[in-house]
Parts: C-alpha cells; sequence; structure tokens
C-alpha cells in the first residue's frame, strides 16, 4: 500500500512538471533563459531591430535570418555590444518553432495598436 503511495505520488509530481514546461511557450523556453544574462532587454534589442527594419514583415524577416545566420555585419546591435558579448550562435530551433518564437516575440513588443 505503500510502495502505491509512493508510485502515485511520483506520478502527480512527474504530471505536474510536465505541465509547468508545457506551460512555456517557444519563446519563454528558447529566448528568455539567454537574455537574461545580457545587459540589453529583449525589448531594448526589439526597438533596434524596429529602428532598422519598421515593419512587422522586414523585422521578423531580419530577426529570423540573423539567427539563422549569425553575423556581426547584419547585427543591430552596437559595436561595442558585439565586441563585448559577441554574435550569438546559430538557432537550434525548427523552422516552424522559429516563426512561433518570433511572433510571440513581436506581439509582446509591438506598439503599434498599444498606443491611444
Amino acid at each position: 500500500m505503500v510502495k502505491k503511495m509512493k508510485i502515485h505520488k511520483v506520478i502527480v509530481i512527474m504530471t505536474l512538471f510536465v505541465e509547468i514546461l508545457s506551460a512555456e511557450n517557444v519563446y519563454e523556453r528558447n529566448c528568455i533563459p539567454c537574455h537574461k544574462e545580457l545587459p540589453t532587454s529583449l525589448q531594448q534589442m526589439f526597438k533596434e531591430y524596429l529602428l532598422v527594419y519598421s515593419g512587422e514583415q522586414n523585422v521578423k524577416a531580419g530577426i529570423k535570418h540573423y539567427l539563422r545566420y549569425p553575423n556581426r555585419s547584419i547585427s543591430v546591435m552596437s559595436d561595442l555590444f558585439i565586441e563585448t558579448f559577441g554574435v550569438k550562435k546559430k538557432t537550434t530551433l525548427s523552422p516552424k518553432e522559429l516563426d512561433k518564437a518570433v511572433d510571440i516575440y513581436w506581439e509582446k513588443f509591438k506598439v503599434f495598436d498599444k498606443l491611444k
């Protein structure tokens, strides 16, 4: 009986763990942890992309291209930032995951439709 209760506890804990993991989206799982350590926030980086690329389609395309083919020459970050922190490693996300992450990123920080 005690052994059955322990197994039941383990199953409940594992179920909760899986639910917590699945509650995070692809952006939260893959983007936020790496950017926690950087002095520039994801919101500030979004502003840099918006200044360079301006519209939604161009911003999303610019971000996806950089994440697929990271290179100093196409980074929107300053030379000082690149010299200090280097160029990001190539993304390991699938094209579908990358699309979803960038869509979530756009929705989180876009300023359009939020100004009144």
